[in-house]
Parts: structure tokens; sequence; C-alpha cells
């Protein structure tokens, strides 16, 4: 297994509902791999999370219910019915029921799921939701896991004092990646595969009589482990020798570190990127169109910049204009639970996607030009997330707001035929001033101060890209950068990082507009 991570997996996406990609996306991602390793029909759920974690303060109006909920009803998330998961919870008469207790934890995201069947079958899981849509499985009952979703698996039960027969250990040995974790007499042993498990071999396994039980999963991500080649560059100075040497600019270094990570062509990759921008693309439209949704404080206002253009009440800047417009769709769609793209994270969906759509249309770049200028602020993602993460309960605001501006702000230079160079400048420019941004959600939903957030990113991208294709000096490289984000975020208070504890969450308005949500 690897720690690199992908484009497609880790940094644009996933394709969601919800609010927020690590209370939703996440937490539907968990559900669903918990249910299947459930292997029955689910009848009875109950959802903890640790008194002093993160999501104890805000899991309700974040959309925690709402992931956890859809992924155990079997519910594909960006399905309609993920809006009203209650009553279809009710309908199926599955109980889940939520609580807060105490519980040992190693993320300030970790839940704790005891599943119960119709037959009376019963696990325990705990996990954590890692930063954007990522999460890990750590255990199924008091057995140790890393299941992460990205590989075709198999989980197999087995007691102590029955060995293995040679001829499956060699079967195994050739097939997969093996760990295991005893606990007493028994012992289960997790099989990690980079290509679908054929049946044949299931049905050999099955009939192991030393194996008790043999519950084969499916990935949930897009991108497969396990297919990988030699990656290009693996550091921020590796990619610049790299595209130095082979005359690339950011985008298609960014098309080449995903084609060697995923095992994909380059048509396969392009083609998926294309998909996904036109997934934000729809959010823009259908934000601008009008939404609305009962548990959200703004209403639709993404229309009013257009209107008061027309009417000369602000300034005739097409650009601007253009970008806090769609901006605004996007986190409007977002809150009202319709298909967005998470970009790094729902919470800071609206930046790249906003303003590169903005950008693309006033240098008037087609279609092959886009999605270049998305590979190139997705392979800024990925060093994001290989050093700090995307999540804000660890780091503030600072890893989905700062991390957007600084993919944006490389995308942008993309788009403007800059170099990687310039690139990589005009996103550590893009970083460097966003540090110690803080994440005090008011009211505990991700809208305010998230709008102004998300539309502060894309300008100081777009200034940052400026500057850097106008020949402005960096000065702080972009590792050095991305290290004193970790600092900084290891120095801030908890009360500042998505707990609704601290900064705008506990003003007096903040508290009314909750309390007035509540009824």
């Amino acid at each position: 297994m690897n720690n690199y991570p992908s484009i497609f997996n880790d940094i644009i996406g996933p394709v969601m509902r919800g609010p927020s990609s690590s209370h939703t996306a996440a937490s539907w991602r968990i559900a669903r791999v918990c249910l299947k390793i459930l292997n029955e029909p689910l009848k009875n759920a109950v959802i903890e999370f640790d008194k002093n974690g993160a999501w104890a303060f805000n899991y309700e109006e974040q959309g925690t219910v709402m992931g956890i909920n859809g992924g155990l009803l079997g519910l594909d998330i960006t399905d309609e019915k993920m809006k009203d998961t209650e009553t279809i919870s009710k309908e199926m008469e599955i109980k889940i029921n939520y609580k807060i207790s105490s519980f040992p934890t190693k993320h300030a995201n970790t839940v704790r799921l005891t599943l119960e069947s119709s037959n009376g079958k019963k696990i325990q899981f705990t996990a954590a939701s890692t930063g954007g849509g990522a999460f890990e499985i750590q255990k199924v009952d008091d057995f140790n896991v890393n299941i992460r979703g990205d590989y075709f698996e198999i989980l197999i039960w087995k007691n102590n004092s029955s060995p293995i027969p040679k001829s499956i250990k060699k079967i195994i040995s050739q097939n997969t990646i093996k760990s295991q974790s005893s606990v007493g007499k028994n012992t289960l042993i997790n099989l990690k595969s980079s290509k679908e498990i054929s049946p044949e071999l299931i049905k050999r396994l099955k009939k192991v009589s030393v194996f008790d039980e043999l519950i084969v999963i499916n990935p949930v991500l897009p991108i497969v482990s396990g297919n990988e080649s030699e990656l290009p560059f693996n550091t921020i100075e590796a990619l610049l020798e790299y595209a130095i040497k082979n005359k690339l600019d950011l985008g298609d270094a960014g098309l080449n570190y995903e084609k060697n990570r995923s095992g994909l062509s380059k048509k396969v990759l392009i083609k998926k990127m294309h998909k996904i921008i036109m997934i934000i693309e729809n959010s823009i439209k259908t934000g601008l169109d009008g939404t609305s949704h009962k548990n959200r404080i703004l209403h639709h206002q993404s229309h009013l910049i257009n209107k008061a253009e027309k009417s000369g009440k602000i300034l005739r800047n097409a650009v601007i204009n253009n970008i806090i417009t769609n901006v605004t769709s996007i986190m409007e769609a977002k809150s009202a639970l319709e298909v967005i793209v998470a970009n790094p994270t729902a919470g800071s969906c609206g930046t790249v996607g906003g303003l590169l759509k903005a950008v693309a249309e006033d240098l008037s770049s087609n279609s092959d030009e886009i999605i270049k200028a998305y590979f190139a602020a997705g392979i800024i993602g990925v060093f994001f997330a290989r050093g700090p993460g995307f999540s804000a309960e660890e780091y503030g605001c600072q890893v989905e707001c700062g991390a957007a501006s600084g993919m944006a702000a490389a995308g942008i230079v993309q788009l403007m035929g800059g170099t990687a160079r310039q690139a990589v400048d005009a996103a550590s420019m893009a970083i460097q001033n966003m540090i110690g941004m803080i994440c005090d959600p008011v009211a505990d939903r991700v809208e305010i101060p998230c709008l102004g957030k998300n539309i502060n990113a894309a300008m100081n991208a777009l200034s940052s890209a400026t500057m850097a294709c106008s020949g402005f000096d960096a000065v702080i490289p972009l590792e050095e950068v991305l290290q004193t984000v970790i600092r900084v975020g290891k120095k801030m208070p908890d009360c500042m990082k998505c707990t609704g504890r601290g900064g705008l969450s506990v003003t007096e308005t903040s508290s009314r507009i909750k309390e007035q949500l509540k009824d």
C-alpha cells in the first residue's frame, strides 16, 4: 500500500450531495462499507460520537446523519432520496439512533457504529473521516483493520486453532496484499487486491473449512490502488525538475502523475475530468437558477450580482462579477443538498470551479485547456494532501479554503499559459495569504462565513496567479508553506477548528439562528 494521493480519489471529488465532504461523503462511505461487512439485512444501528470529538457538536447540522443514514440504507450519494433519509429509514423499518458517548479515538472525526441485522448478527465498527471524502475503518469489533475504500478486499474470520492449508496460503500470497489481526483465539484476515476478485477465487476460499466467514468488499473510491507504476515525481522540487526537463506545463505534469498513480490511460483520465467539470458547471447552473432548503441560513443570492451590475450599482467587471456569481451558485447548490463536487472539500467547493469557469470564459479557453487547468490544480492538491491534508477539525479552514485557493491559483496560471514554476509559485503565494484561517461556521451550517471565504479564496487565487505570471517572487517555496500550515494548525486552539465552539460560531447571532433553525 502506498501513501500517494490520487487526484480523483483525494483532491477533485467526491461527487456528492450534502453540506460537508468530511461529514457527509466520508460518513456515507464509512456506512456503505460497514453495511457490506455486516452482509445481512440491517435492522438496528447505534451511531456514537466521542464527547470530546469534533462531530459531537455538529453531526446533525453538517450532514453526518444524512451521510450515515444514506450509506446504511443502501442509497447512492447522488440519489435525490438522500435529502430525506430519516423518512426512508422509517419506511424500511430500520432504526438508526445517534448518541454522544466516550471511547478512545485517534482522530477528531471518529465514529463508532454498532450494526445489528434482522437475524441478530451484530458487529461494531470504529472509523474516522480524515478530511474531504477520505476515511479509514480502523476496527471491526476488536480486530484492527485499515480499510480506506480503494481496494477490492476480502475479510476472513477464522479460529487460531486451525491452520490455513498451504495451497490456500500460496493462492493468497500470489493474488493479494495480506494483513491480519488476532484477538484471543480468533483472527481476522484482510486481503486487498488491485484487481476485481474472481468468482473462482471467492468460491475456492469459501470452501476452506477453517474459515468461519468470508466477506467481499468492493472499492468505493473511483481510483483503485495497487495499479501504480513508478511515479514521475514525489516531491515539489522533483515535480519542477521533471516539468523543466520534459518541457511540460503543470497540467501535463499532473496528468502524467495521475496516469502513473492510477494505472489508467490519459484518454480515460481526461474523460473522467471532463465528466467532473460538467458536474461542476451543472451545479453552477443549478445554483443560479435558484435553490432552497428549509434548514439553511442564506436565501438565493447568486443572481443578485448580475442584477446589480445591470442597474449600475456595482463595478462593471465581468471576470470579478462572474467569479462571485459562480462561487455563490456552487455554494448555494451545496447548501440545498444538490449534487456538487468536493474540490478539495465541500466546504471549499466553490473556489476552484467558480474561478476557473469565469477565467476560462474570459480567455475563451477550450475544453482541453480547461481540463489541463484542473489537472494543474489537482497536482497542487496532491502535495497539500500529503502535507496537512484537508481536515478542518485538525488544521482549521486554512486546509479547506486555503488549499482550494492554492489549487485555483495554479489552475489560472495554466489557463494563462504560464509555466509549471509560475503555477507552483502562484499556489505558494495564495496559500501564504490564507495561513491561520480558522473554521467557525455560523449555527454549525457550512454557509457563513464559508461563502465569503470561498469568494475571497477565489479572488486571492486570481491575484496570486496574476502576480506569478507577471514575475512576482513567491519567496517562500511551496513545500515550506505547507509545513507552515501544519505548524500553525497544530498550535491553533481546538475551538477554532470546525467544532462550533469559537469565532463566529459562538456569537449571539449564531446562537439565535441555530435555535431558530431547530423549530
